[in-house]
């Protein structure tokens, strides 16, 4: 899997994870594109974030305006949001690399407006 796949393994996971209240690291484990062991980067992006959730959720409700907070938006907002943040934080690659991938998971899997909400919180996390 390149990271662009892994980002997307990500997000799908950390989403059935707040979907189903189901632990991270059994979602994973459950997924077949994954294997027996789970990859350094996606064990970042994933297990490392979700560890740290209450950190990045106070973070991007800084950023977030009036009544919205993180808990108000989608789950597949959320899991882009967690994914990118943890990102940012850990410096897997650069900034705007990684606003651009969670542009691109919000194009094609949110609403048709959601990559302008989630680049104008990354740009100020």
């Amino acid at each position: 899997m390149n990271r662009h796949e892994t980002r997307e393994v990500a997000m799908t996971s950390l989403y059935q994870s707040f979907l189903l209240q189901k632990d991270i690291k059994r979602v994973l484990v459950d997924n077949d594109k994954i294997g027996n062991e789970i990859p350094p980067f996606l064990y970042t992006i994933t297990i490392d974030a979700t560890k740290n959730l209450p950190v990045y959720k106070e973070r991007i409700n800084k950023v977030l305006n009036g009544s919205w907070n993180f808990d108000r938006l989608g789950y597949i907002e959320q899991a882009i949001l967690l994914i990118a943040a943890t990102e940012l934080d850990f410096e897997t690659a650069q900034r705007q690399i990684i606003i651009d991938e969670a542009i691109e998971l919000a194009k094609k899997y949110c609403d048709d407006d959601a990559y302008k909400l989630i680049n104008g919180v990354l740009d100020r996390l």
